[in-house]
């Protein structure tokens, strides 16, 4: 039993802000630090990545065994979706494909076994269009979001959670509550350290019920038996 109790699982599922998040400092770093000995937190991050690849790619990087024993998940697309689309055709997801790319998602997520109330939506983070047109200067490529349309894509994703009653965090307004908003960013688009805590802070009661409610992996080394450790471990 102990064994099986291993593959306990978390699944963090997005873009960039996913893929960078075990950094340190970073949000899924303390997702995985709260968790230690009680489930392991696997990183589906895919940098540059929209809603609809995301959606191909179910099948294949989260597949159904993988979700088995699965008993939290995050899904965490929308930056890359909301670029322009006369810009940026490759990565542009219309509104309303993006909602339905979404519930596409969480319904494989509910065939695999996850409740709705298992399932975080996280929004696009708001966008800091002075910054990254910095960055779109030194890459050579025209400015290709704005904050005000990404919006349209935090609202959809809010709207998708309570159409399928998953919980969501809606970043992109929680962010701009805060007057110094721009600190959350690191270029404009992906999060910096503090933004990063900040969406744990929004995160993190999610997680700390699903850790209370989970038993520690294997005895604790003071109750294991040292002339029979096995009789103690297996």
């Amino acid at each position: 039993m102990a064994c099986k109790r291993l593959y306990r699982k978390a699944i963090l599922f997005g873009d960039s802000i996913t893929q960078v998040s075990f950094e340190e400092g970073g949000w899924g770093a303390s997702a995985a630090d709260l968790l230690q000995r009680k489930c392991d937190v696997v990183n589906r991050g895919l940098s540059g990545y929209n809603s609809r690849w995301g959606r191909i790619l179910l099948p294949h990087i989260l597949p159904l065994d993988l979700l088995k024993d699965t008993v939290i998940a995050t899904v965490f697309f929308g930056a890359n979706d909301a670029s322009l689309p006369e810009i940026a055709p490759d990565k542009y997801v219309s509104v309303e494909d993006y909602s339905a790319n979404l519930k596409e998602i969480v319904e494989h997520l509910k065939t695999g076994g996850l409740r709705p109330d298992q399932i975080i939506l996280i929004s696009p983070p708001a966008l800091n269009g002075e910054e990254w047109r910095k960055v779109c200067i030194e890459k050579d490529v025209k400015m290709n979001r704005e904050n005000e349309n990404t919006g349209r894509y935090s609202r959809a994703c809010v709207q998708v959670a309570k159409d399928l009653e998953t919980h969501s965090v809606d970043l992109w307004s929680i962010m701009q509550e805060d007057k110094d908003w721009k600190r959350y960013l690191c270029d404009g688009l992906h999060l910096s350290p503090a933004g990063s805590q900040l969406l744990w802070k929004h995160l993190e009661k999610h997680f700390t019920k699903l850790a209370e409610s989970l038993e520690m992996i294997y005895p604790d080394w003071s109750s294991i038996d040292p002339d029979n450790p096995e009789a103690s471990l297996l």
